[in-house]
């Protein structure tokens, strides 16, 4: 519906109810319509998961049109993300969010900063999905509003060329509402547990849920220490869980992204059932790390399975966990993928200890040969140091080529006295076309990183302290902060109009024609920036 369109349909309205409604104007009515595009979450997640579903099309026949989303721990960081893409790109076009369980966890808990252990309150989950679309619509309605000004101008000017043009972008404009891929760690709890809270995200606008295959409990962030899996079917039970979620809410498009941390975790709580030899179970059993037993030899306390018509002991640790054989992780992966992906779930995420292209494609390859189109979201992660891991992969390349790598010391490349080196450079390159290459030959259609925005505030924190602290003092904040966002045309310079000002001004006329007391006038010091 267009933007004139609106404007008579809700001068109807307003008509049939006569002169009570006297005073509301049809076509500021309109403009709060249009600058509201998305009155609940759940019409965010059916919009957004259609863009995914499209994506993921578009990926399937061009590997090139990969996706990308950066981590996000406040509205105001995802508002200024997307609006920074607007102003560069000129569209959100395959560019999503991502809410990462771990800054949920460091940032957002009433505990208090804690580690990515599921410890948090699961409610703050939701909390953020919904704050983060906030920031997102009011980006929206503060875009429009300008819009809006511009063509009263237009209007007054009698200027019709530019009359024309704005409606045509106002009925155009496209939205900074975009997907997002959130996190809801093992479930918390059980699959009635990730049922409920899978409801509560996609109310909140999610359209994409990704859920991993650890013990809830016992969960731990996939590059920590600890990791403990369970059987496929207890999985499979929140798969379900998750798609009867979005079923019932009106969301047959939703996403679900099935994480195995099978790489890194050497340990299960539980032994899967199993009732054949061969079955799903015996699978997962098979990757056990046990003894044979010699029945004259039992001990107290022990458990056996039996395999190949032998009486085996799984290695039990003191904690009640039981240990996989060292080696396995890959195939465990594997089996993983294959079965998460036959049990309903719609992209993979495999979570690995370093970035490299051809241990991901290796892995994914395999499970192509079941699964022809399956496809990954990858975790580009901070906690990888992808300079050294980088710089050590051209290293290595560079031997076994034999070329002479004498001039440097694998252990030390992360040194600045390697940093002008060609090393260095093609290591770089590697880096920059990282996803590109990722996604042609691994099958990645998503590429996040997780926690950009909390060592990016940190890092800025730390280079305003130095600076405003120390001999620059105001200088260090005028200097780099803001003469920056000056010459660099970043909005928030004017930050009580990205605060929503104009908007409430705008709302202000409209509720109370020429007794409004708006704070936009000529004392507005907001003013000093209008040449900005």
């Amino acid at each position: 519906m267009t933007y004139q369109s609106r404007i008579a349909e809700l001068g109807q309205t307003i008509s049939e109810n006569g002169a009570p409604w006297g005073a509301i104007d049809a076509a500021s009515a309109a403009r709060m319509a249009v600058q509201n595009r998305f009155p609940t979450g759940l019409d965010i997640a059916r919009y957004t998961a259609k863009i995914m579903r499209e994506d993921m099309e578009a990926y399937d026949a061009d590997p090139a049109n990969y996706t990308q989303s950066l981590g996000c721990w406040h509205g105001f960081i995802a508002q200024q993300k997307m609006i920074s893409i607007k102003k560069h790109f000129g569209s959100t076009k395959r560019r999503y969010l991502y809410l990462s369980g771990w800054m949920v966890a460091a940032l957002r808990s009433e505990f208090g900063p804690l580690p990515d252990q599921s410890m948090h309150e699961k409610t703050s989950v939701p909390a953020l999905i919904e704050e983060l679309y906030t920031f997102l619509r009011q980006a929206d309605a503060r875009e429009l509003g300008g819009m809006f000004r511009e063509l009263d101008e237009a209007k007054a000017k009698g200027d019709a060329v530019n009359t024309h043009r704005l409606l045509k972008e106002i009925d155009e404009h496209e939205t900074h509402v975009v997907p997002i891929i959130a996190d809801i760690d093992a479930g918390f709890g059980n699959a009635e547990a990730t049922y409920l809270l899978a409801k509560k995200m996609i109310e909140a606008g999610a359209c994409a849920l990704q859920i991993e295959n650890q013990v809830s409990d016992e969960k731990q962030c996939g590059h920590q220490d600890g990791k403990v899996t369970v059987p496929h079917e207890e999985f499979h039970q929140k798969i379900r869980a998750i798609r009867y979620a979005f079923l019932e809410l009106g969301v047959p498009d939703g996403i679900i992204v099935a994480r195995t941390d099978s790489l890194g975790a050497g340990l299960t709580k539980s032994i899967a059932y199993s009732k054949e030899p061969g079955d799903l179970g015996d699978q997962y059993n098979s990757f056990l790390d046990c003894d044979e037993v010699d029945a004259a030899d039992i001990k107290n306390g022990q458990v056996f399975i039996s395999r190949d018509g032998k009486l085996l002991a799984p290695k039990r640790l003191p904690s009640n966990l039981y240990q996989f054989r060292p080696g396995t992780g890959e195939d465990r992966c594997v089996l993983d993928c294959i079965t998460a992906l036959e049990a309903g779930a719609d992209l993979l995420w495999i979570e690995t200890e370093k970035p490299h292209v051809e241990q991901i494609a290796g892995m994914v390859d395999r499970v192509r040969e079941v699964i022809p189109n399956a496809k990954l979201v990858y975790n580009n992660s901070p906690s990888f140091n992808w300079t050294l891991n980088f710089r050590q992969q051209i290293f290595d390349k560079w031997e076994a080529e034999g070329k002479d790598v004498s001039g440097y010391d694998r252990t030390k490349l992360m040194s600045i006295d390697y940093d002008g080196t060609e090393l260095a450079a093609e290591a770089d390159e590697k880096i920059r076309t990282f996803q590109a290459d990722a996604a042609k030959r691994a099958g990645i259609f998503h590429h996040l990183i997780t926690l950009p925005t909390y060592h990016t505030a940190a890092l800025s924190t730390d280079n305003l302290a130095k600076e405003y602290f120390g001999e620059q003092a105001m200088l260090g904040y005028v200097k780099n902060v803001q003469r920056e966002e000056i010459r660099q045309g970043i909005a928030c310079v004017k930050h009580q109009n990205m605060a929503g000002s104009d908007i409430g001004d705008d709302h202000k006329e409209y509720f109370a024609g020429e007794a409004a007391l708006k704070a936009g006038g000529k004392d507005n010091t907001m003013n000093q920036f209008a040449a900005a």
